[in-house]
Parts: structure tokens; C-alpha cells; sequence
């Protein structure tokens, strides 16, 4: 597992060990704590493991844990299903290939044109690849510069974009955020995706503190409030598709709710 990587990983097992108080596990509290939150030996008993181990673990150390370790501390942790598969992930040995903006084969981008609703194309680090009119229509990818066309950069930074949600911004945009961080930590080794992060801590003062609570959520189908200033009041219902010519694309659409 290489060093990003494993500091990404200490990163999550601390943050979830800082939300359980020992009640909530069977443990008595103890002397007044410093900090919130669970001690690392306190996990490392939960979790049967060597409690060097773990300080291993949390400190970013190349280390490799076994399944078994790796189920002991999802246990150990409560952690939810989404938060177990992403702990599975981050200690998994990834190929280590560098991001390269994605080309849409022309089957999906002529399948994205005929569609009359709106829909778009994103890749693995969520940049706006293609579109139809339906979505411009509403979105207006085709009035912003490559560089910007992001989904993440869109909501989070863009004032157009962020009028355009309005009163529902701040949790369209945490939920966002939630669900890019597990893609994030499997690739922030890549300049690619430390790039957008930088970008987005400097362009949303929101951003900080929704990252440094490494939330998680999982990809689903739901429904976004707009206010566009064209369209007026509008309630759509999305959900997304992963191509089968490249699992790191992915086709959104949206309807009428």
C-alpha cells in the first residue's frame, strides 16, 4: 500500500474512532479525556490486535492487514456498510495508474445527443466529459471553460451554480463532497485529484470542514430542488449509470419528479 494512500487510511480510522464514546461500546470512560472519542488502545482491544499495530495503522505506516484485521476493525469501529467497503478499499493494493481526462466513445456520446431529458457524462474524477442541450439548457456546461466543467467545482464554487440550488445548496453540495471522498482517498496520490481538492478548499469556505469530517456516502438515485432563472421552480429526479466500455464513466440522467 503506498505512503498517500496510508495516510489516507490513518486519516479514516481516526476520524472514526473520534465519534464512539466508550459507552457506546461497552466501556467505561474512565479518566476525563483530552480529546473525543475512543483511544487508540481502546480500539486496538475491541479489536484484538496489537495496539503498536494499530498506532501503526493511524500513523500512515506502509502496512499491509489482513481481511481478518481488516473485519475485526469495521466491528471494532461500527462501522456501516458503505464505511466498511471503503476501509476494504484503502487497504487493498490499487495499480497505480496517473489520471488522464477520459474520451467518451462515440456509441454513449450519440446515446447522451438523442435523449430528450437531460443528461451528461462524468469520469472518474468527476469532470463534465459530454452533454445534450437538454442539460445545458439547465446546467450551462457549454458557458464555463474546460477547466471548470466539474461537477464539484460547479457546486461548490461556481455563484451561478450555487443560485441555481439555492436554499438547498449546502446539503447538495456536503453530499457531494461525501460521496467523492472515497473516491478521493483510493487516488490521492494522483497531482489530478490533490489538485481539485486544493481548488476547492480555496474556492468554498464550506469545503474544509465537510472534508475533514470524512463522511461517506454512497452513489443513489434521488431528486434536486432548482431554482432556475429561466425555467423557474423545477423538481427533477436523477439517477446514474456506469458505461460497460469504461466502469470510470458515468451516464446521469435526470426527469421530471
Amino acid at each position: 500500500m503506498n505512503e498517500v494512500v496510508s495516510s489516507e487510511l490513518g486519516d479514516f480510522l481516526r476520524s472514526r474512532r473520534a465519534r464512539l464514546s466508550p459507552e457506546a461500546v461497552g466501556l467505561p470512560s474512565g479518566r476525563r479525556r483530552r480529546t473525543p472519542g475512543l483511544r487508540r488502545e481502546e480500539v486496538a482491544q475491541l479489536a484484538g490486535i496489537g495496539v503498536d499495530w494499530y498506532i501503526r495503522l493511524e500513523q500512515g505506516r506502509t502496512v499491509s492487514p489482513s481481511a481478518t484485521t481488516v473485519d475485526a476493525l469495521s466491528r471494532a469501529l461500527r462501522l456501516n456498510p458503505v464505511e466498511e467497503a471503503h476501509l476494504r478499499a484503502l487497504t487493498r493494493n490499487a495499480e497505480r495508474q496517473p489520471f488522464a481526462r477520459e474520451v467518451v466513445p462515440e456509441s454513449l456520446l450519440r446515446t447522451v445527443e438523442a435523449l430528450n431529458v437531460p443528461a451528461y457524462v462524468t469520469g472518474r474524477r468527476w469532470d463534465v466529459l459530454c452533454w445534450n442541450s437538454a442539460a445545458a439548457e439547465i446546467f450551462a456546461f457549454d458557458r464555463v471553460p474546460e477547466e471548470d466543467r466539474n461537477t464539484l467545482i460547479l457546486v461548490l464554487t461556481n455563484p451561478k451554480t450555487r443560485r441555481l440550488f439555492g436554499t438547498g445548496w449546502a446539503e447538495e453540495a456536503k453530499r457531494m463532497v461525501a460521496q467523492f471522498r472515497a473516491t478521493h482517498d483510493l487516488r490521492a496520490w494522483d497531482p489530478a485529484f490533490a489538485d481539485l481538492v486544493k481548488r476547492l478548499r480555496a474556492g468554498c469556505p464550506e469545503f474544509a470542514a465537510w472534508w475533514e469530517a470524512h463522511d461517506l456516502r454512497e452513489t443513489v438515485a434521488g431528486q434536486k430542488q432548482l431554482t432556475h432563472p429561466r425555467k423557474g421552480a423545477l423538481r427533477l429526479q436523477y439517477t446514474s449509470f456506469q458505461a460497460n466500455d469504461d466502469p470510470g464513466l458515468r451516464l446521469v440522467i435526470y426527469t421530471q419528479a
